[in-house]
């Protein structure tokens, strides 16, 4: 069950310590079963209650998953787990990375101008505490922006990326324990995210358009209290919420007003497909903006829009952990924005041809996949392991869709950001070779 390793302690808090030490150090793999609660009592001598307090904790942490007679074990994805899944391992001479999620580094601009500029202007006037914690001109060109793409007024918050956001927004309003629908698959960060929050994942199937509104009324009916959408450019499967998927949506979600509603339009600045937001319907919402794609990782910001009350509560979080988000990279953004360095359409249109030509060139070989927004392609598969294993035999590194998954099927994530058009014959004809034909239907 648990091997060589021993889980230690008297208190309940030593004791969950003893199992995440096991668990980040690799001693408790992802599926251990950990002991019945009173055989572990019995063992260390304690009350069988004081473990079942540490159980809980753990749940509640993303370290451990309870499934009834079947007990405890680690989970599949544990918060503590070490691991970093944007970092390769060392590939093979010569292999072509197609797995690692990155932009093109040749569409980013150039950010040494923005940058001095910023920290010129700090240098004339520098930020102080009790100060605006978000720029003025960064908040205006934001607002601009939201309102032109039809997100309902809101004031606006600055995070340190989209997934940061998220965070906080989900911690304004959730407990551990309670249930958030994820598009399944999808980004594979929010699913460790909401693990590590102590929340409870309700996973819901995706097409081209988005999340299914079966699927998210099914998740709504067993108890979802918040939903998290990818607008465009959805990661893994390039999915893009359409006008009607839209509509669908903000009918069901009007019928369950107390129901918190994230979008997540990471792909802004990189896609070529209208944004159709779902938030106002309900009481509690939020948009989250981030630049990471459009200028590069590194640039640490998004910009956060909602209602009053959860940004309120967002802000006033803010202000008692890092206080703000840097001014100079507030200041860096709002220049990039206005210097026109970036033309969305122009970055959309290269992604958009090579990911294209990826997806007709994979038909022209009888392999379905998707990708209809951003730089991701989705290619379902029957066994996703072998299928990554003989596409690093033939020089090229895929991801695994595991990272993606939690109920969908199997299937491997294919990011044409690295590509050339010359190469995308040569990677589909080698796909071709190591998938086998999946089932027609949704991404399950």
């Amino acid at each position: 069950m648990l091997g060589e390793y021993r889980i230690t302690g008297r208190r309940a808090s030593d004791i969950a310590a003893s199992v995440e030490t096991g668990v980040g150090s690799g001693a408790l793999p992802p599926g251990t079963l950990l002991p019945p609660m009173r055989e572990l009592a019995a063992v260390l001598g304690v009350n069988p209650n004081t473990v079942a307090a540490a159980y809980r904790t753990l749940r509640e942490r993303g370290v451990i998953e309870t499934d009834g007679r079947r007990g405890s074990r680690v989970r599949g994805r544990p918060a503590t787990a070490p691991r970093d899944e944007l970092r390769l391992p060392a590939l093979p001479p010569g292999t072509r990375d197609v797995a690692s999620g990155n932009p093109d580094v040749r569409l980013l601009p150039p950010l040494d101008a923005a940058l001095a500029a910023a920290a010129a202007r700090h240098a004339q006037q520098p930020t102080l505490y009790g100060h605006d914690p978000v720029a003025p001109e960064l908040a205006r060109s934001a607002r601009a922006g939201l309102d032109a793409d039809g997100v309902p007024d809101g004031p606006v918050a600055v995070t340190s990326g989209a997934l940061d956001g998220i965070e906080r927004v989900l911690n304004a309003h959730l407990r551990p324990g309670d249930a958030v629908a994820l598009e399944d698959p999808g980004w594979g960060s929010v699913l460790d995210l909401v693990a590590a929050l102590g929340l409870r994942v309700e996973p819901v199937a995706v097409d081209d358009d988005g999340p299914s509104a079966a699927g998210v009324g099914q998740a709504l009916q067993r108890g979802a209290r918040a939903l998290v959408v990818t607008s465009r450019a959805q990661n893994p499967t390039g999915a893009a919420v359409s006008a009607r998927r839209a509509q669908e949506l903000r009918a069901l979600l009007g019928g369950h007003p107390e129901v918190l509603v994230i979008d997540d339009d990471h792909g802004h600045g990189i896609v070529d497909v209208p944004l159709h937001p779902l938030g106002g319907v309900t009481r509690h919402w939020a948009l989250v903006r981030s630049t990471a794609k459009a200028y590069g990782p590194d640039l640490r910001l998004a910009v956060l829009t909602g209602d009053d009350v959860t940004l309120d509560r967002v802000r006033g979080r803010q202000r008692l952990g890092p206080g703000w988000v840097s001014r100079v990279l507030q200041y860096a953004v709002a220049d990039l924005w206005s210097s026109g360095l970036v033309d969305p359409a122009a970055v959309a249109r290269s992604y958009g041809e090579r990911r294209d030509a990826l997806v007709a060139a994979l038909a022209e070989r009888g392999v379905r996949a998707h990708g209809r927004s951003g730089m991701n392609v989705w290619v379902p598969v029957a066994d996703e392991v072998g299928v990554a294993t003989r596409m690093l035999a033939a020089g090229w590194a895929v991801a695994p869709g595991r990272r993606f998954r939690v109920q969908s099927g199997p299937g491997v994530r294919v990011t044409v950001s690295g590509l050339d058009a010359a190469e995308v014959a040569s990677l589909a004809e080698a796909l071709a070779a190591a998938v086998r034909p999946a089932p027609a239907g949704r991404f399950d």
